[in-house]
């Protein structure tokens, strides 16, 4: 992959036109140029938007975090970040350019392949341009669940950035999730037991089974040895349910109280949620 501009460096005009004529080379955008005439790869991708975009662009939001190794969320959009003023012209179909004015050293990859934004900022970026609230606090604490970022790492980019969008939003989604709420089932969890003015619950907490393996529950009432676990789709798998039986039975075994929710129950019957959830507490000796 090459620009015009680069291909300028050590090729002639008449050259470069023979290369492409001749079917050597494939010509991707205005001014970006494959040299070889096979399909274009995904990994390419990646590139075309960069140089389509300019020697100062870099990959920025959702596609930088996907580049760092974040899984299961692409839509299917190739994010390009740019300096305020800098000017494009017309770019790929598939290219979503951003602009900012705020872009330290600290934020930006330099040597990256192609240059693209650490992968704090890539994450505070990609839940301000996430399509809803939904979306961005799945992508934040699948950040945190999948160890893009930890600790208190979004909130010095958002102390970096004092017109962030959505920012109250991805600074509370971060502190839940650096605390252990590690997908978005768990965080509206979370949320339900604050309106309900529940007591707030240990998140991911390490126990050990009859086996002695370590164990890490959704939420944990410590105080009244009441869990919750919270099951998502992968929870239809029969190793995956089985898994989870065990280690329920394990608890029960010693006397715990074990709630198990589906992630649908979270949001579309709340009041059956924390009426069983309160309930539960109250008869470990919780008092209001």
């Amino acid at each position: 992959m090459l620009s015009l501009d680069q291909a300028r460096q050590h090729l002639s005009p008449k050259a470069i036109r023979h290369r492409i004529r001749s079917g050597r080379w494939r010509q991707v955008h205005r001014a970006v140029y494959i040299a070889h005439n096979g399909p274009t790869a995904p990994a390419q991708r990646p590139w075309i938007a960069v140089l389509a975009a300019g020697p100062t662009a870099l990959l920025g939001g959702l596609s930088a975090a996907r580049a760092w190794g974040l899984r299961r969320y692409d839509d299917g959009l190739l994010h390009v970040l740019l300096p305020a003023r800098h000017q494009t012209r017309s770019m790929p179909p598939s290219v979503r350019v951003h602009r900012t004015t705020i872009l330290p050293d600290e934020d930006v990859l330099a040597v990256g392949q192609p240059r693209r934004t650490m992968p704090a900022r890539s994450v505070v970026d990609a839940a301000q341009w996430a399509a809803s609230d939904h979306e961005a606090r799945a992508i934040i604490a699948a950040s945190f669940q999948q160890r893009l970022v930890a600790g208190d790492d979004v909130q010095r980019v958002l102390d970096r950035l004092p017109r962030t969008r959505r920012r109250s939003l991805i600074a509370q989604t971060a502190t839940d999730s650096a605390g252990g709420a590690h997908s978005l089932p768990e965080l509206e969890f979370l949320s339900l037991v604050r309106r309900a003015g529940l007591p707030e619950p240990t998140r991911q907490a390490v126990r050990r089974d009859a086996s002695g393996r370590r164990r890490y529950l959704d939420a944990w009432f410590e105080e009244w040895r009441v869990h919750v676990e919270i099951d998502g789709g992968q929870h239809l798998d029969p190793a995956t349910a089985w898994a989870d039986m065990r280690r329920q039975n394990d608890l029960w075994q010693r006397g715990d109280r074990v709630l198990r929710f589906p992630a649908w129950a979270i949001r579309h019957a709340p009041a059956e949620v924390t009426t069983q959830l309160r309930t539960a507490l109250l008869a470990a000796g919780w008092r209001p």
